[in-house]
């Protein structure tokens, strides 16, 4: 069974734009992704603890309207 891990940032950022994320763009004091009409601001960590990493995530899937498992979030 597998664990959730800590994620890079460059990572976090390029599984995120294949489930339809646009950016990162600049905004004023983070970056932010964006999907439709929402905003995702992303820290500007060079790594993403497991703890911010499933807060993180946990935003995502509300503003996709899908859950995101460990599983689909691996196989990215």
């Amino acid at each position: 069974m597998s664990r959730w891990t800590p994620c890079k940032r460059r990572e976090f950022v390029r599984r995120l734009r294949t489930m339809g994320f646009d950016g990162p763009f600049s905004g004023a004091r983070h970056q932010f992704l964006v999907y439709q009409q929402n905003r995702l601001t992303i820290p500007s960590n060079e790594e993403y603890s497991v703890p911010q990493l499933r807060m993180m995530l946990r935003e995502a899937s509300t503003i996709i309207n899908k859950e995101i498992t460990l599983e689909q979030w691996n196989r990215l």
